[in-house]
This record gives structure tokens, C-alpha cells and sequence, in this order.
């Protein structure tokens, strides 16, 4: 099947290319599946699923599980969502010990969604509330991305994209600037309910500035 074809072709350019960036300090891998299933014309529910390695000769990773179900104020854009999060995240004591963490994450978010001209953008408005097991966070998000088509004037089936986003986290606690994360990369759309993207995402924290090589399938199939 043609899907499947594109599919693995995202997925080998994903290793050779690790293969090349992890050579360098601090590049590290992330793996996201993103899925939004429409229901009764004005409902949807999100499921995704994520792997992270930010630094490949660590032996820290994430992963990360949420879920929730929006609803859009308007047709198809405008969408209030309440959802869920599990994160689990090994942290290293030593080079062969690790801690594990876990957070659950409750979280109201608002997207919406315009064109102008062949830019097609997305801002999103995200508030969490983190608890841990001895603590708990509240954290603002605001995600804004931007899709370029290359080869045609629209995104549709066999679309080739730049896919640009930049995303702020401040916490509602002390130390304000939590962090900052910028992607740039290619994306295809293999039909008009599945896409796949593949690029270099920055993060910048207090402490850190990584590069990661990033792999996200997204999935709009309607129930």
C-alpha cells in the first residue's frame, strides 16, 4: 500500500539521519504520534504517544501518553479540548542507575487556526496542572506553527511542507521562563487524514540547549 510505502521512507531518512547527528553532543531522538478522531460533526477525541531521547549517550528517556476530548466552536477550527497526561521520565543517578518519575498532567487547552495567502497557521493556548509525587506545577504554553506547501498551492494528498513552530512555557511559580522549543522541517501529506513530518527541533532551557532530531506522524481519520 502506497501509505505504508511513504511511511518507511519518512522512517529510514529518520535513521540515517540520526545516524549522522548522533555523532555530534547533545543530539538526541524524538518519536510522536499524534491522532485527532472526529465524531458528530463538532466532537473529537486526541490520543498521543511519544518517545524521547533528548542526549543519546544518557540513559534519560521520556515517554509520554495523553488523551482528551475537544470540541470545535466553529466548523472545523476553534477547538476547546480538556485532557489528560501521563509522563513517565528515568532520570540517571549514576551511568547504570536511573530514577523513574512519574507526572500526571490535566490540561485545558484552545487552538485555533487561519490561512493567509499559502501560510497555514495554528495557534495553540495550553494550561497544565503537573502533579508529582511531592510537588505540584502550573504551566502556560503557547504554540505557533506555520505549513508552507512546496510543490502545490494547497495542503492536500501528496503535499510537500516546510513546517515551522516555536513553542513558550512559563511557569505560574518562581523561575517565569520554564522553555523555549523551535522546530524547522519537512512534512508530507500522504492523504488528506494522514501526514508525517521529519526535522530539527531546538530546546532551550535554563540550563541546556539541545538538538533533536524529530519524527511525528499525525492521524485525522474520523470515527
Amino acid at each position: 500500500m502506497n501509505y505504508f510505502k511513504h511511511i518507511a521512507i519518512f522512517f529510514i531518512s529518520l535513521v540515517i539521519s540520526l545516524s549522522v547527528f548522533g555523532q555530534q553532543k547533545n543530539i538526541g531522538g524524538w518519536l510522536g504520534y499524534f491522532g485527532n478522531q472526529s465524531f458528530k460533526t463538532k466532537w473529537n477525541i486526541h490520543n498521543e504517544f511519544q518517545y524521547r531521547k533528548s542526549n543519546p549517550s544518557s540513559i534519560n528517556n521520556t515517554f509520554i501518553f495523553r488523551t482528551g476530548l475537544g470540541l470545535n466552536l466553529s466548523e472545523n477550527n476553534n477547538n476547546i479540548l480538556l485532557g489528560y497526561g501521563f509522563i513517565q521520565s528515568s532520570l540517571a543517578i549514576n551511568e547504570t542507575e536511573k530514577k523513574i518519575n512519574n507526572e500526571h498532567r490535566v490540561f485545558q487547552q484552545f487552538v485555533t487556526k487561519n490561512t493567509i495567502n499559502k501560510f497555514y497557521l495554528m495557534h495553540r493556548l495550553r494550561l497544565e496542572e503537573r502533579f508529582f509525587s511531592d510537588d505540584f506545577k502550573l504551566r502556560f504554553r503557547y504554540f505557533l506553527s506555520m505549513n508552507i506547501p512546496l510543490n502545490k498551492s494547497e495542503l492536500n494528498q501528496n503535499t510537500i511542507y516546510i513546517s515551522l513552530y516555536n513553542e513558550l512555557f512559563l511557569n505560574a511559580q518562581n523561575n517565569v521562563f520554564d522553555q523555549n522549543r523551535a522546530f524547522g522541517g519537512l512534512g508530507y501529506f500522504i492523504n488528506k487524514h494522514l501526514k508525517s513530518e521529519l526535522g530539527v527541533l531546538n530546546q532551550l532551557t535554563g540550563n541546556q540547549n539541545l538538538y533533536i532530531l524529530q519524527f511525528s506522524l499525525f492521524n485525522n481519520i474520523p470515527f
